[in-house]
């Protein structure tokens, strides 16, 4: 099967597999994998079979904001099911963030209100005792139902993260960074000290260098 190599506007190839036997699929994918605080957030979602990516979803990571929330809604109204999965920073370190993303993706499948047949997941990694799935490294950029499941991660991430800010009072500027570790952020953890939504397994480089 020809796959879809361009990064900017992911086809539906990976699903049209799928599709052809009529199969339904849904797209897995994260949001805050790398943070330093806050959350990680997987979203699956349920297009109709032989829909075509004409929305222009891609990596979340390449759109600006404003598209990223345009895109959000109308994911939302194409979609036939969309679940989403939260795992939050104290299991984040209780488990480390490789099986807590693999959790946050399996609750997003289990919340979705129709349940797929194949699930196509990003990157290299998932387990799964009852769904078959399958793992494209880059999904995002070349699976349309993977990048529209980027979108609606990152987009409830940042609301989560948003949110966050407004409880700790903008001090680790959670708003701007969304809890990733620039230069103000980790300025701000070496001042303050990590707060409650910090990943503290993640922080031990920047609290030994103070």
């Amino acid at each position: 099967m020809k796959k879809n190599t361009s990064i900017f506007i992911p086809g539906n190839e990976y699903e049209q597999e799928y599709w052809s036997k009529g199969i339904l699929v849904a797209g897995v994918d994260e949001a805050g994998r790398g943070s330093l605080s806050g959350p990680v957030v997987a979203a699956a979602v349920i297009f109709p079979m032989g829909t075509v990516n004409e929305l222009g979803c891609r990596d979340s990571k390449v759109l600006p904001h404003a598209k990223r929330e345009q895109l959000f809604l109308q994911i939302q109204q194409k979609a036939i099911a969309i679940g989403i999965g939260i795992i939050d920073n104290d299991i984040i370190d209780q488990v480390n963030i490789r099986v807590a993303t693999r959790m946050a993706m399996t609750k997003a499948i289990e919340q979705l209100s129709q349940s797929p047949i194949h699930a196509l997941i990003d990157g290299n990694y998932f387990e799964h005792q009852s769904i078959p799935f399958s793992t494209i490294i880059k999904g995002d950029h070349h699976c349309f139902s993977i990048a529209a499941a980027s979108i609606i991660a990152k987009v409830t991430r940042d609301a989560i993260m948003q949110e966050i800010d407004s409880k700790v009072g903008s001090l680790y500027y959670f708003a701007q960074n969304k809890g990733y570790g620039t230069e103000a952020h980790r300025n701000a953890i070496r001042m303050h000290g990590p707060s409650k939504y910090h990943r503290t397994t993640f922080l031990t480089k920047i609290i030994d260098n103070e």
